[in-house]
C-alpha cells in the first residue's frame, strides 16, 4: 500500500479497513506492507508504472508489480476489486 502522510483516502482505508484486513482469509494470504510514497525511492519493487494517487495498492510477485488498485473507492468497492484482482491472478 503507497501512501503519502495527509492522505485523507489513506486515513478513511486505516479506519474501515486496516484493523480487519489481516483478520480476513485474504489478509492472512496476501500480506500489505505500507510503503510511504516519498520514500519509495529504494528500488525493492519493480512497478509497471510510477504511482500517481495514494492510496495505490500494488500486488507483487518476485519484486514485480503484477497489479494494482489505485485509490480508495470505499469499503463496499474495495473487497470486490482485491478479489478480481487476486482472481485474475489465481492468488
Amino acid at each position: 500500500m503507497f501512501r503519502t502522510a495527509g492522505c485523507p483516502y489513506c486515513a478513511a482505508w486505516d479506519k474501515a479497513i486496516g484493523p480487519v484486513y489481516p483478520k480476513t482469509d485474504i489478509g492472512k494470504r496476501i500480506l500489505l506492507r505500507p510503503v510511504d510514497l516519498e520514500r519509495s525511492k529504494d528500488g525493492k519493487v519493480v512497478l509497471v508504472s510510477p504511482i500517481r494517487f495514494t492510496p495505490t495498492f500494488v500486488l507483487v510477485d518476485s519484486g514485480r508489480e503484477i497489479g494494482r488498485i489505485e485509490g480508495y473507492p470505499g469499503e463496499d468497492f474495495f473487497w470486490g476489486l482485491l478479489e478480481r484482482l487476486l482472481l485474475q491472478h489465481r492468488l
